[in-house]
Protein backbone atom coordinates (compact mmCIF):
# COMPACT_ATOMS: atom_id res chain seq x y z
CA UNK A 1 0.00 0.00 0.00
CA UNK A 2 1.79 3.64 -0.88
CA UNK A 3 -0.01 6.45 0.08
CA UNK A 4 1.06 9.94 -1.97
CA UNK A 5 0.78 13.56 -0.76
CA UNK A 6 1.49 16.68 -2.70
CA UNK A 7 2.45 19.81 -1.70
CA UNK A 8 3.56 23.05 -2.65
CA UNK A 9 1.20 24.42 -5.58
CA UNK A 10 0.00 27.84 -5.27
CA UNK A 11 -1.03 31.03 -7.63
CA UNK A 12 1.94 32.81 -8.50
CA UNK A 13 2.96 35.68 -11.42
CA UNK A 14 4.73 34.41 -14.98
CA UNK A 15 8.58 33.97 -14.53
CA UNK A 16 8.09 33.01 -10.81
CA UNK A 17 9.15 30.09 -9.30
CA UNK A 18 7.96 26.78 -7.46
CA UNK A 19 8.62 23.93 -5.65
CA UNK A 20 6.35 20.62 -5.08
CA UNK A 21 6.76 18.06 -3.00
CA UNK A 22 5.56 14.53 -3.04
CA UNK A 23 5.64 12.55 0.33
CA UNK A 24 4.77 8.48 0.29
CA UNK A 25 3.64 6.41 3.18
CA UNK A 26 4.96 3.03 2.55
CA UNK A 27 4.27 -0.18 4.22
CA UNK A 28 7.60 -0.98 3.31
CA UNK A 29 9.03 2.49 4.89
CA UNK A 30 11.14 3.15 2.04
CA UNK A 31 11.15 4.10 -1.63
CA UNK A 32 14.28 3.20 -2.98
CA UNK A 33 13.33 0.91 -5.17
CA UNK A 34 10.45 3.31 -6.87
CA UNK A 35 10.14 4.98 -10.08
CA UNK A 36 8.41 8.74 -9.06
CA UNK A 37 7.35 10.96 -12.01
CA UNK A 38 4.59 14.24 -12.30
CA UNK A 39 2.21 14.30 -14.22
CA UNK A 40 -0.40 17.55 -14.64
CA UNK A 41 -3.41 18.03 -16.28
CA UNK A 42 -5.08 21.15 -17.39
CA UNK A 43 -8.78 22.02 -17.36
CA UNK A 44 -10.65 20.11 -20.52
CA UNK A 45 -7.33 18.73 -21.45
CA UNK A 46 -5.47 14.72 -20.81
CA UNK A 47 -2.90 14.05 -18.47
CA UNK A 48 0.56 14.99 -20.01
CA UNK A 49 3.80 13.37 -18.05
CA UNK A 50 5.78 16.28 -16.62
CA UNK A 51 8.92 14.43 -15.21
CA UNK A 52 10.31 11.18 -14.19
CA UNK A 53 13.02 9.94 -11.86
CA UNK A 54 14.02 6.66 -11.90
CA UNK A 55 15.69 4.65 -8.87
CA UNK A 56 18.80 4.58 -10.22
CA UNK A 57 18.76 8.55 -10.38
CA UNK A 58 17.98 9.01 -14.00
CA UNK A 59 15.79 11.71 -14.58
CA UNK A 60 13.57 12.37 -17.95
CA UNK A 61 10.92 15.30 -18.66
CA UNK A 62 8.80 16.65 -21.22
CA UNK A 63 10.02 18.72 -24.25
CA UNK A 64 7.65 21.45 -22.41
CA UNK A 65 9.44 21.80 -19.06
CA UNK A 66 13.07 20.90 -19.99
CA UNK A 67 15.30 23.71 -18.42
CA UNK A 68 12.79 25.04 -16.45
CA UNK A 69 11.76 22.03 -14.09
CA UNK A 70 14.27 20.04 -12.43
CA UNK A 71 12.87 16.56 -10.66
CA UNK A 72 14.52 14.70 -7.36
CA UNK A 73 14.47 12.62 -4.74
CA UNK A 74 15.33 12.67 -0.82
CA UNK A 75 14.50 8.57 0.01
CA UNK A 76 15.38 9.11 3.93
CA UNK A 77 12.33 11.03 3.62
CA UNK A 78 10.22 9.33 0.90
CA UNK A 79 10.25 12.60 -1.22
CA UNK A 80 10.56 13.83 -4.70
CA UNK A 81 10.30 17.09 -5.81
CA UNK A 82 9.76 19.15 -8.64
CA UNK A 83 11.32 22.36 -8.91
CA UNK A 84 10.10 24.42 -11.53
CA UNK A 85 11.24 27.81 -12.61
CA UNK A 86 10.34 30.95 -15.04
CA UNK A 87 6.78 29.68 -14.80
CA UNK A 88 4.29 30.31 -17.81
CA UNK A 89 0.26 30.16 -18.12
CA UNK A 90 0.63 27.22 -19.72
CA UNK A 91 1.83 25.59 -16.93
CA UNK A 92 -1.50 26.39 -15.18
CA UNK A 93 -2.67 23.04 -13.79
CA UNK A 94 -3.31 20.09 -11.46
CA UNK A 95 0.03 18.30 -10.61
CA UNK A 96 0.08 15.24 -9.42
CA UNK A 97 2.92 12.39 -8.57
CA UNK A 98 2.80 9.15 -8.89
CA UNK A 99 4.78 5.82 -8.63
CA UNK A 100 5.69 2.65 -9.50
CA UNK A 101 8.11 -0.03 -8.16
CA UNK A 102 11.14 -0.74 -10.04
CA UNK A 103 10.82 0.27 -14.00
CA UNK A 104 8.06 -0.20 -16.40
CA UNK A 105 8.17 -3.87 -18.04
CA UNK A 106 6.49 -2.52 -21.00
CA UNK A 107 5.71 0.83 -21.63
CA UNK A 108 7.51 4.21 -20.66
CA UNK A 109 8.07 6.15 -17.94
CA UNK A 110 5.85 8.82 -19.68
CA UNK A 111 2.57 6.64 -19.95
CA UNK A 112 0.20 7.06 -17.25
CA UNK A 113 -0.77 3.41 -17.40
CA UNK A 114 2.75 2.15 -16.14
CA UNK A 115 2.34 3.40 -12.78
CA UNK A 116 0.32 2.11 -9.54
CA UNK A 117 -0.38 4.90 -7.23
CA UNK A 118 -1.05 8.51 -7.46
CA UNK A 119 -1.91 11.54 -5.24
CA UNK A 120 -4.52 13.96 -5.20
CA UNK A 121 -2.43 16.41 -6.81
CA UNK A 122 -1.97 20.51 -6.43
CA UNK A 123 -3.25 23.40 -8.13
CA UNK A 124 -0.63 25.47 -9.68
CA UNK A 125 -2.21 28.24 -10.90
CA UNK A 126 0.06 30.82 -13.06
CA UNK A 127 -1.15 34.37 -14.17
CA UNK A 128 0.87 36.83 -16.42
Amino acid sequence: QVQLVESGGGLVQAGDSLRLSCTATVRTKTIVDFTMAWFRQAPGKERDFVAAITWRGNTYYADSVKGRFTISRDNAKRTVFLQMNNLKPEDTAVYQCASLRGVPTSGTLAAPTVYDHWGQGTQVTVFS
